[in-house]
């Protein structure tokens, strides 16, 4: 089944979410996610978070949660807050979901989520691109988006090829938790 048609069989199912971790057209950036260390994962997601955080305040002006969810996570990682502060954050944002009707800007919310849950465990890493490529199908619809999928999935490696061979040129402050691993 080539993408399109997995696509159009979870449409047709009315699933929310378009592709899945198993997804052959996530078969090298799922192999590529494997690889690598957790704090490049960490900085990829959150960059990525940041774009989708963008997208949703211009949408949502006088919504914070998306905004405060990075900013927490980001201190989660650096050991300024604890765990139970960015995980209410995060939540924060999937409830959001319930608040809006647009699938697209309830896939974005999930992605962000996701790539902040990224903080705790790396296997949340493959959730961000799930979720934003969601938001792109919607967007776009059947068949146009097949060209944006392919270039943002291209994207998606560019960014963690990058992080890979820049993540200690930042001057982060990881918590200890994250030192360990």
């Amino acid at each position: 089944m080539n993408l399109l048609e997995e696509i159009q069989t979870k449409i047709k199912r009315k699933n929310q979410i378009l592709l899945t971790q198993d997804s052959a057209f996530l078969a090298d950036l799922r192999d590529l996610i494997e690889l690598e260390n957790h704090k490049t994962l960490i900085l990829w997601a959150l960059e990525f978070a940041e774009e989708s955080v963008k997208i949703l305040v211009d949408r949502y002006p006088n919504e914070h949660r998306f905004e405060l969810a990075v900013h927490l996570v980001r201190d989660w990682a650096e050991g300024k807050v604890k765990m139970d502060v960015a995980k209410h954050a995060i939540l924060q944002v999937h409830a959001f979901t319930k608040e809006i009707t647009s699938l697209e800007d309830k896939a974005l919310c999930h992605a962000i989520g996701q790539a902040c849950s990224v903080v705790h465990t790396r296997k949340h890493a493959l959730g961000f691109p799930i979720y934003d490529l969601t938001a792109i199908i919607r967007h776009y619809g059947l068949p146009k988006c097949e060209e944006f999928l392919v270039n943002r999935k291209q994207h998606y490696i560019d960014r963690i090829y990058y992080w890979s061979e820049h993540y200690t040129d930042e001057n982060y402050q990881w918590a200890d938790f994250l030192l360990k691993r």
